[in-house]
Parts: structure tokens; sequence; C-alpha cells
């Protein structure tokens, strides 16, 4: 995808809440007006600036916008702003009330390393064939330009502070991406150190080799302690952004700084204060416990990732869970909602204590969605709406009037997005860019962004492709071979967000319009194998 530049022309305006998006000139050699500079002017005309003429010759130019990027591991969108009844989130919350909210945002691959790809690279996994763990995406691209060099690439300060590309499972970090070295911190972890031998997720997040970190012991699948926050990495990485913030704030160079935070990813490590939060009586549980009627049955999930915690039957054991377990697992699932709300309320804090919010564009993503028990089911890695339906929100600084929005997104759109955003449109990459930016809705709230979402899922050796439009879901399942049959499902989300009966008939219109779409889509690249230079 490449973005074209228009000229601009320049003109002398001033006003103290004037962020001028694309006067880089000096730094970056060029001057272009985009989409995004209008977009900044709409600002400013409904604020009603008074304009100055006539400024002194040797006024400073405003600068570029900076970027905090805050990266959420496993979040659905249970908070407050998402109209969650049951959720305590009041900083995400506070955040979202001067932001656009994206409701109807969605990853385009239901698990963490995919969805992290397709963030940093733009590129949905059905073009890149990045479906899994252990591909290293420079083995594949190695000319690839991710988000963040991007910025680093236009004068930008990059760094990465915790959870930001998947580190584990025999995935590695791209140092490529950062001005300065990753700050990286733990994922799975326990303050109770009775036990002092490492667990078997530990050891994967720690990139031990499979066949050696299978051999340990499970962990909990849950911890709840009286401890301070910093005892667990999101409070760490929360304390040492508050100080790169500090640092940055004497900088003159414009940043992209990337904040990942780890929970409500197992385990449930969460200080008690935030357990104490909720009444475990009062907590929502699933209605419904079975597979949809007439879904596929390599479409519907068990087990995985969530029985490789201590204390979690197995299908064949339980299922669906005990009513006890599952109340006890959503309660530690929203005490890491409100353990990460409130370590996003400190990094939101220090941005305004700074000074730095006045041209700072915020962004807060999911990475994914999760199930909670729903459809018998748990965490992520199907191609069902609550796995895949993802919190988006962004504040620009200026921006006059909060705005929530049934719009569709994809992941892969942020990329070109913020870039736009900030003056410095996407050129051509080496990986494919599958991504729009919807920088023109913001601009013009009646602007379409898409008509549909696209996301995968490889499983039983199928790749299910789905397409997404403002009411059905279609899920195209194939074997990678060529020729090989296809079978289907159709969803209709007019009555709820929990899928019950999969409604695919031949010649049911939603079926053909979407069959349609999807036929548009070009044919997805086969999974890489395992990087060599991982093994």
């Amino acid at each position: 995808m490449i973005v074209k530049q228009k000229k601009l022309n320049s003109g002398n305006i001033a006003g103290k809440a004037f962020l001028l998006l694309v006067a880089f000139g000096a730094m970056f050699g060029i001057v272009s007006e985009t989409s995004a500079a209008v977009f900044h002017r709409k600002l400013l005309k409904a604020e009603k600036m008074k304009q100055v003429s006539n400024p002194p010759p040797n006024e400073v130019k405003k600068k570029p916008y900076n970027v905090l990027f805050i990266l959420v591991d496993d979040l659905r969108p249970a908070l407050g702003a998402y109209g969650d009844p049951v959720a305590q989130s009041p900083a995400i919350d506070a955040f979202a009330e001067n932001a656009y909210v994206f409701e109807r945002a969605y990853t385009n691959q239901a698990v963490c390393v995919a969805s992290r790809y397709n963030l940093l690279l733009g590129a949905r996994s059905t073009s890149t064939g990045l479906y899994d763990f252990g591909r290293a995406f420079r083995e594949f691209y190695p000319q690839a330009t991710t988000m963040p060099e991007h910025f680093k690439n236009k004068g930008y300060y990059t760094a990465a502070i915790g959870k930001v590309f998947h580190v584990g499972h025999n995935t590695y970090n791209d140092e490529q991406s950062w001005t300065v070295p990753h700050d990286h911190d733990l994922v799975v972890e326990y303050a109770d150190k009775s036990k002092k031998e490492e667990t078997r997720e530990e050891a994967l997040f720690g990139n031990v080799p499979w066949g050696e970190a299978n051999k340990l012991a499970k962990g909990a699948a849950w911890e709840c302690l009286d401890v301070s926050d910093e005892t667990y990495a999101d409070g760490r990485v929360a304390k040492r952004t508050v100080a790169r913030l500090a640092q940055l704030k004497e900088h003159n160079q414009p940043f992209f700084l990337a904040v990942g935070f780890a929970r409500p990813h197992l385990p449930f490590s969460v200080p008690k204060k935030y357990w104490d939060q909720y009444n475990p009586a009062q907590l929502p549980m699933p209605n419904q416990q079975s597979n949809p009627k007439g879904s596929l049955p390599y479409a519907n999930k068990r087990d995985g990732e969530i029985v490789q915690y201590q204390g979690i039957p197995t299908a064949v054991e339980s299922d669906p869970f005990p009513d006890s377990l599952t109340r006890k697992l959503i309660h530690g699932y929203y005490a890491g909602v409100s353990y990460v709300d409130a370590q996003i309320g400190k990094v939101l804090a220090q941005l305004k204590e700074t000074g730095l919010d006045k041209n700072t564009i915020v962004v807060l993503w999911g990475d994914h969605g999760y199930l909670l028990g729903e459809m018998g089911m748990w965490t992520k890695h199907v191609n069902h709406e609550l796995a895949n339906r993802i919190p988006l929100i962004i504040h620009v600084p200026g921006q006059a009037t909060p705005k929530k929005t049934k719009k569709l997104v994809e992941t892969v759109d942020i990329y070109p997005t913020m870039a736009e955003l900030c003056g410095i449109p996407v050129d051509v990459t080496q990986q494919p860019m599958d991504g729009k930016s919807f920088v023109p809705f913001m601009m013009n709230n009646k602007a379409k962004t898409r008509d549909y979402v696209y996301h995968c899922f490889p499983r039983d050796g199928k790749l299910g492709r789905a397409i997404r439009d403002e009411r059905y879901r279609l899920i195209a399942w194939q074997p990678f071979q060529k020729g090989a049959p296809v079978a289907y499902e159709l969803y209709d989300y007019e009555e709820g967000l929990v899928e019950t009966k999969n409604i695919w008939k031949p010649g049911h219109p939603a079926f053909l319009k979407l069959k349609a779409a999807l036929d548009r889509e070009p044919p997805p690249v086969p999974f890489r194998p395992e990087s060599k230079a991982l093994k």
C-alpha cells in the first residue's frame, strides 16, 4: 500500500493548543499535508482557536506528534467504556471519555504471536504465512519495515517496555525496530517462592526448548497474595514507563514508546486488593457452555492453553468446568483487568504530569479477545466473536468530541493510521501491507472504514478464514492442499455476540454475499517453516 503525499501550502498559525501534525520539514527534509493535517485543522476550528497573524520570524516550529502505544495481553472489551457492567476499570474509562472508542475492532488472528506480527508489520497472517510461534519474520522478509522501525527511520526515538513483540515459545524480539534495547519483563511469574522450581509455562516464555519445558511441572492458574503492584511485571513496567516519560520530556526528539502489559493473561497472578474489588457471587457466568448447534467439530476448542495450569481438568474429566472453578477463573480475569487498569492509569497520569499529553497520540490496544467459559471454551485460538473482538481506544491531542463508533477496523489498519496521523505515510514495504488507514473516518465520521473485517485461525490441519460484516460472520474451512473441499460456518449476531447456531445453507443471502467477498481476497500463504536460526 502506498499513501501518496500532497504539497503543503504553508501558513502562519498559532495558539496554545495548536499541534501541527506535519511540521517536520527541518527534521525529515520534507513538508507534506496529509488528510491528518486536514483533520487537525478541523479540531482547531471545533475548538474555535484564535488566529494570530504575523508571528515573530523566529517563532519555534511546532513539534510532530509523539506516540504512546499501550498493548495489553488477552484483554477482551471487559471494560466499563465498552459497557461491561462488572469491570472496575476507572483509568481506562476516564481515558476513553476523550478518545475514539472502536466498538467493532478485530484482531487478524486470535493468538499472541501472530496478532503482534499483524500489528507491527501491518500484514495479515494469510499474507505472510506467519501463523505460529518459532517463525522469525526477518528470515522471510529480511527488509521488512515494522511500525516502530518506520518511525525510527523518520527520526523518532523508538523504545519498547514490557511485552511488545511476543518473546517466548522459540520467538524473539526484533532489535532492529528500536533505538534502544528492548526493556523486557515476565509474562508468567509467581510471588510465592515456596516452590522454587521453574514451571512449564515460565520456561516456555523464557525460550527454553519445548522438549525440556514439557518435562517441568505445571504452575498455578492464579495467585492472590497481599503484595505490592511492583511484585509482578505490570507494576514494574508501569514504574519504568513513568521514569522513561520523565526522561523523554527533556528530549527534543519525537518518540514512539510501546508499553506492553501482561495481565489479564494467565496465570492470574494479581495483588489481592484487585481481587477484593469484586464480589464473586456477582460475577457474570456463561449462559451457554456447549458448542454452537451445527458447528464444525474442529472449529471449536477444549483444553489447550487453559489445561497447562494446575488444577484445571481436561474436557474428558469435566466439560464444562464446575461452576466453582468457572467462577474462580472469571474472578481472576477481572482482577487482572483491574490490576492492569491501575498500571495504565499511572502511565497516563505521568504523561499528563510531564505535559507530554498535549503532543502525544495515545493508543490502547488488546492483542485479541478472550473466552471465559462461553460455549465451554477458554482463552483464544478460535474464529469465534469473543476471541477476535478487541478493545481499541485512540486519543489524538486537541480532539474536540469523544466518539464511540461501530465502524469496522482490523489490527493491520493501525500501522498506516498511526503513520498518517504523524505525517509520515507508509511507502512501499517488503512485507505485504494489508492495513488501510482510517484517518479519513477520524476526519469525518461519515466516511467508510471497511465493509467487513478479515481474520483466520488454523486448527486441526485446516485453515479457517473468516469474514465478519456488521451482522454476520462466514468462516471457510479448507485444508492447505489445493483443491481440497471447503466446509462453511455462518453465524448471525443480531441477538448477541455468542455463537448459538451455524445457519449456513448454500443459498443463504448472507453466505453468498460474504463468500463473494472472501473469494476476492488473496489466497492464503502456506505455513512458513520453523526458523532455522531458532531451532
